[in-house]
């Protein structure tokens, strides 16, 4: 089964949660048991078909897949201490428009039908926000785009074509193809493991005034964006892929290499002394080492690593060239705004490093300030590769996008930097990342606040 679930008929898609609080009292060994998880290296479960993520502060994992017992009402988001940082936003003119982004969700909403509609809205402070998750299986509601026509999920690719960069719809659509190509590759029969398992929904009714916003989620994307005038918030941001190498259709498509490349650059720009304040002497890294994933929404998470304030002006600007690559998801103005409130918090941005640090390794980083958390994560092989191997280069099986069917016999691995099957060694075919807005930011949940107060 290699970990994911079982194909469910279209007609008994409604939501469920796969695991509910009873189930903590058995610990994480108990989660780890029902949903074939392996441990992290900092005791946390999680996989590509288990929530991703750990154990902030020595507390407990997710509560399952997306399932969050934080409702929106009680919403602190990432702290460092359970206490949020006050006056870190504002209510201001960006001088940037959402006219387009507006525009594009309308479109998509009025070629849905009445009842299409009514199944994908919800009150722009409504739970739904926060009950998103990176699991193939998790039970979703909203538009699925494999159920709607080609003419809206034309307006559907539209809407993200407004709202992120050009980078961020790329990433987006090849996590898309490569979770068909997994679904492939395992055999196929699975409605979750194809292009079409995406889903849409929407928090209020899109306004260039009144706040409003969209998700789009499906394994290995979850996509917040909020909106307030002109301004946007698009967090939390989740991307992952189990392979991030392969080729599907004859398109060959490689995964999350400028978030590699630019957490090695800052890493190798170091001092010695630098480096051991960033690189984690107690934790080593063999397991699954998120923090602030899915049904991590209120965690607590200390600073740990290099402050910005110890960094020369040229490894800033490495530090900023990191954060760029995740903020760069979202369209190129907004993105902007967001770089200008990372910069004003630059000396306060740790840098931490946890595990090897070569081409090919798996390893995590963190980039931690009051306004804007980033997580990269090479995690445990959980359904992809065939031979147990440490080198780089592609792993074996069916790389070209016409499996014969089912998984092959063999060690599965994942290829760069793992070895062995579900629970093995991390590797770098097998990636998490997560942007967070801290301390209340996430979801707009603090500019909305900001926004009813003002507004009474």
């Amino acid at each position: 089964m290699h970990g994911h679930s079982p194909r469910t008929p279209e007609a008994e898609r409604s939501r469920r949660w796969f695991m509910n609080k009873s189930l903590l009292v058995g610990g994480v060994a108990a989660v780890a048991t029902m949903t074939g998880c392996s441990s992290s290296s900092s005791g946390s479960a999680s996989s590509s078909a288990s929530p991703s993520g750990g154990m902030p502060s020595g507390g407990p994992g997710g509560m399952g897949p997306g399932q969050s017992e934080v409702k929106y009402a009680d919403f602190k988001g990432l702290t460092t201490d359970g206490t949020v940082v006050d006056d870190l936003y504002s209510i201001h003119s960006t001088g940037v428009s959402t006219d387009a982004v507006v525009k594009a969700a309308q479109a998509f909403l009025d070629g849905l039908s009445a009842k299409e509609r009514r199944a994908c809205t919800f009150d722009v402070d409504d739970d739904e926000w926060l009950a998103w998750s990176n699991v193939d299986g998790y039970e979703r509601k909203g538009a699925r785009m494999g159920d709607i026509t080609t003419k809206q999920q034309n307006l559907g690719y539209a809407l993200l074509g407004a709202a992120l960069s050009a980078d961020g719809v790329t990433q987006t659509r090849n996590i898309m193809k490569l979770n068909a190509f997994l679904g492939d590759y395992s055999g196929g029969g699975r409605d979750t493991l194809t292009e079409g398992a995406y889903f849409f929904t929407f928090m209020g009714t899109p306004s260039t005034t009144k706040p409003w916003g969209f998700q789009y989620e499906g394994h290995h994307v979850a996509i917040n964006y909020f909106v307030l005038g002109d301004q946007v918030v698009m967090t939390p941001t989740f991307m992952g892929s189990e392979p991030t190498s392969a080729t599907y259709k004859g398109e060959k498509i490689t995964m999350f290499k400028p978030e590699t490349t630019a957490g090695l650059t800052l890493l190798r720009s170091l001092t010695d002394a630098q480096r051991a304040k960033v690189i984690s002497s107690t934790v080593q890294k063999s397991g699954d080492d998120m923090k602030a994933g899915a049904g991590q929404d209120n965690a607590k998470l200390a600073f740990e690593g290099l402050a910005g304030s110890e960094l020369t002006a040229a490894q800033k600007e490495k530090l900023l060239d990191l954060v760029r690559v995740y903020v760069g998801y979202m369209d190129d103005g907004h993105a902007g705004v967001k770089m200008k409130e990372v910069e004003k918090h630059l000396d306060k941005t740790y840098f931490y490093w946890l595990g090897a640090t070569k081409d090919t390794s798996a390893f995590y980083y963190r980039v931690h300030s009051p306004v804007v958390l980033i997580e990269y994560d090479a995690q445990s092989p959980l359904a992809y590769g065939t031979s147990a191997r440490t080198g780089g280069g592609q792993p074996s099986g069916q790389p070209s996008g016409q499996p014969t069917g089912g998984m092959p016999t063999g060690q599965p691995s994942g290829g760069m930097g793992g070895m062995g099957g579900m629970g093995g060694t991390p590797t770098q075919q097998h990636i998490h990342t997560i942007i967070r807005t801290p301390n209340a930011g996430d979801y707009g949940v603090d500019l909305l606040k900001l926004h009813l107060e003002n507004d009474h």
